[in-house]
């Protein structure tokens, strides 16, 4: 069902566009906490390092599809926004052509490179054969991720944000079961793993396509609106490929930052692994908050009002802050006990690192939930090339931690790194808000109705 976020309260329309985004964020989760819980407990340690070691190289790649989505979607919010439906067929349709030639190449090149990037990383020589058959399977499943993906990107672009997330519940189940068949019953080890994701976001990813197709009249396109358009594309790609770029640009900060932790010994890695998998879990209200803020402000910036904009900044912000508490009490209450969903209580210095990861990381939720909030509301607003600043700043931040910090201190430097990347990130982004803002501005003044697709730098 389609959401027109151009009328009534902000604070009322992104919590209701914000909470089922969030269920569905929880549940994306699963696909990797599941995968983790059972590798962790049935096939040990090392099989937990070895998929913990792909997961900076794993965000790397399929961040950068999942962010190119994304970006398809901000032209096609803004004209929604701008009741423009035939420009919105022809955004769809060519963002449709753009997602299979991506997929079909990123498949082909990352596959053919992925044990050299692992050598690359230090990947240590214990794990590193466990972690190649689980991501090899991962990137060989690009084309679905790319197919989920894009169609939950239309579909919230229109609005609607929970018809994704029932797909994507019945999806985490299925994964539930294939996780425990493909490990437990078939005995494929790692690899187990990484198909029962590939076949379960395969199954979301179809089941939103079908559902697009029949339920949106809108969507019912012509044959001339089939067609390519380079025009159409180009608008695209100025869009998606920026914010496919910012995640690639962030994890590359991540990717040095996992070959310092590989350096220090498999240990290190579970530890980081685990510690990851719980603050994932912690933060997806600020990737819901994200998300919900690109497409509002993708449809109000279509229909030429900033000032719904700034409420709708002010609103998710006061949102971010109350959750950042609530998410700190929780890993102190809580956040050893989630760290024994995929570690042995006898792994005590392993959990007593992740547990010093994750505290650490939760006393600056705060800068994070401004880093989504502020970075996705530029995106929506049309500047995703400047957004990509923000991930650079990231990942300088990281790349300083791996470089430097990690092998000089060890661990103790690794719970540093990701506050040192929000902090960095805000510094930039807080500025180019007001920045886009007042060009924005000067733009709808300049020109009656601002009904045209923003395209900026």
């Amino acid at each position: 069902m389609e959401k027109d976020m151009t009328k009534g309260s902000p604070m009322r329309l992104i919590l209701g566009f914000a909470v089922p985004l969030l269920f569905g964020l929880v549940f994306q989760q699963f696909y990797s906490m599941v995968d983790a819980i059972i590798v962790g407990h049935y096939l040990g340690v090392d099989a937990l390092a070895a998929v913990g070691a792909t997961g900076s190289v794993n965000f790397l790649i399929i961040g950068f599809c999942m962010g190119v989505c994304s970006g398809f979607g901000i032209p096609i919010a803004q004209e929604y926004g701008a009741k423009h439906e035939e420009a919105l067929r022809r955004f769809v349709a060519n963002s449709v052509w753009l997602s299979v030639i991506f997929s079909v190449l990123v498949t082909t090149v990352v596959s053919l490179l992925c044990r050299q990037i692992l050598l690359l990383m230090r990947t240590p020589e214990n794990i590193i054969d466990g972690s190649y058959d689980y991501i090899i399977i991962i990137f060989l499943g690009i084309p679905v991720v790319f197919l989920y993906n894009m169609t939950a990107a239309i579909l919230r672009s229109l609005g609607d944000s929970r018809t994704p997330v029932v797909f994507l519940v019945t999806a985490a189940v299925l994964n539930i079961f294939l996780d425990a068949f493909c490990i437990v019953v078939l005995h494929m080890g790692v690899a187990g793993a990484a198909v029962a994701t590939v076949v379960s976001q395969a199954i979301a990813g179809f089941a939103c396509l079908i559902y697009m197709r029949r339920k949106f009249t809108m969507l019912k396109l012509s044959a001339d609106e089939r067609r390519w358009d380079r025009d159409y594309a180009v608008k695209l790609c100025n869009m998606g490929i920026p914010m496919g770029l910012q995640y690639s640009i962030t994890a590359i900060g991540s990717v040095i930052l996992q070959s310092a932790v590989n350096g220090i010994d498999s240990n290190a890695v579970a530890a980081v692994t685990a510690g990851g998998k719980v603050s994932m879990l912690l933060v997806c209200p600020f990737d819901a908050m994200g998300s919900t803020m690109a497409t509002y402000g993708g449809q109000n910036v279509g229909a030429g009002d900033l000032e719904r904009v700034d409420r709708g900044l002010k609103s998710c912000t006061l949102l971010g802050l109350i959750y950042s508490l609530i998410g700190l009490g929780a890993v102190f209450l809580f956040g050893k006990q989630l760290l024994l969903l995929f570690l042995d209580a006898g792994e005590t210095q392993i959990i007593a690192n992740a547990y010093s990861f994750i505290r650490m990381n939760a006393v600056f939720y705060f800068p994070l939930a401004l880093v989504n909030i502020v970075r996705f509301l530029i995106q929506g607003m049309g500047f995703s090339r400047l957004a990509v600043f923000a991930g650079a700043f990231e990942m300088l931040a990281r790349a300083l931690a791996g470089f430097l910090l990690v092998p000089q201190f060890g661990f103790s430097a690794v719970q540093f790194a990701n506050p040192l990347a929000w902090i960095f990130a805000d510094i930039f982004l807080i500025p180019a808000f007001f920045y886009v803002r007042k060009k924005l501005e000067g733009m709808l003044n300049a020109r009656s109705g601002g009904t045209e697709t923003t395209e900026q730098t």
